[in-house]
């Protein structure tokens, strides 16, 4: 919220920062869209659609900026099929799927089973796994989001050091799910 007072030197929204980010890396190949919500910025590698919410599409806050250069970010990790992200990609379906039976497991192993409740904190664990394999892909596309915006000139110096404020409080955000996880699951 913070960074997102803060207009950008650049002037330039967070789906014209993406366009320019995805171009200079050769990257033609993918969408940028708008969606609807906030915080729903994400990249898609299986249909290469990147998405860009309410607070980044058209704003051209240096918090607008930095989000759309983290989601490029992603977009270069697939082109360079960085290898943390081609696993947790391969791992989303099989998660779900735990997720779901591990939960319903537990709620049922309390009725009638306490093996049905080992059951379910083993699938959960998959949840931890996938999240652990999503922290080095989000602390990377940050990194990848600083370079190119450095070297795009599409920040400043004092841009760059709120950017990276804002990337890294992100990236956090991982941090503190994993930990959630491990909570819940003892």
């Amino acid at each position: 919220n913070k960074y997102s007072n803060y207009r950008s030197m650049s002037g330039l929204t967070g789906a014209q920062a993406a366009e320019r980010i995805l171009r200079s890396q050769g990257i033609t190949d993918v969408q940028i869209r708008h969606i609807r919500g906030n915080l729903t910025d994400n990249y898609n590698p299986a249909n290469k659609v990147l998405s860009l919410s309410d607070a980044t599409y058209a704003s051209d806050s240096v918090a607008a900026v930095g989000v759309a250069a983290h989601e490029c970010g992603h977009a270069i990790q697939d082109k360079m099929k960085y290898t943390p992200m081609r696993i947790r990609s391969t791992l989303v379906p099989f998660v779900n799927i735990c997720t779901r039976i591990g939960y319903l497991a537990i709620v049922i192993g309390i009725i009638f089973s306490y093996t049905l409740i080992e059951v379910g904190i083993v699938l959960l664990l998959s949840m931890l796994v996938f999240q652990l394999i999503t922290l080095p892909v989000e602390f990377n596309a940050s990194h990848r989001a600083i370079k190119e915006l450095e070297r795009l000139n599409l920040i400043d110096e004092e841009e760059k050091s709120s950017a990276k404020n804002m990337l890294i409080a992100a990236a956090f955000t991982y941090v503190a799910s994993v930990l959630s996880t491990l909570l819940e699951i003892l």
